[in-house]
């Protein structure tokens, strides 16, 4: 039974931790609310909303198929995010209504100055993280 529950901790999968704080962006009706229950009790609290001007850990962001353009989500995105923190673009699993073509994502991330690093399940939606570029040391 493990198994099964460890399939379903979301915000493990996520690298989400206690006290991280967590931005959702693109919320609407679609949204798994059993993913959003899972970040907030792990991180201890609620997760911010676009409005906020918190430095953030993480950013979840919905994203359906017709909902604009990926790579200016992106860039809102990584605003408000610490440098070592990551995004995860969650859409509809291929067959959902939504469903975003990962090629979309790959041709998006590098144009917002993000890299993918993985992408997990998440029951009917995916997670695909994204991160942004080590900053390397100058050469003197």
């Amino acid at each position: 039974m493990v198994a099964a529950a460890d399939d379903r901790n979301y915000a493990h999968k996520l690298g989400i931790t206690h006290d991280m704080v967590v931005q959702e962006l693109g919320w609407d009706e679609d949204t798994d609310e059993d993913l959003r229950a899972d970040v907030e009790e792990t991180i201890g609290g609620e997760t911010v909303d676009e409005d906020s001007d918190e430095v953030v850990d993480v950013v979840l962001l919905w994203w359906r198929d017709g909902d604009g353009d990926l790579v200016d989500a992106l860039m809102d995105a990584i605003t408000p995010l610490s440098d070592d923190g990551f995004v995860w673009v969650l859409t509809p699993k291929t067959g959902q209504s939504g469903h975003v073509e990962p090629s979309e994502i790959a041709e998006s991330a590098p144009t917002a100055g993000l890299t993918q690093t993985s992408s997990t399940n998440l029951g009917s939606w995916i997670g695909s993280r994204l991160v942004q570029p080590k900053a390397r040391p100058a050469k003197r």
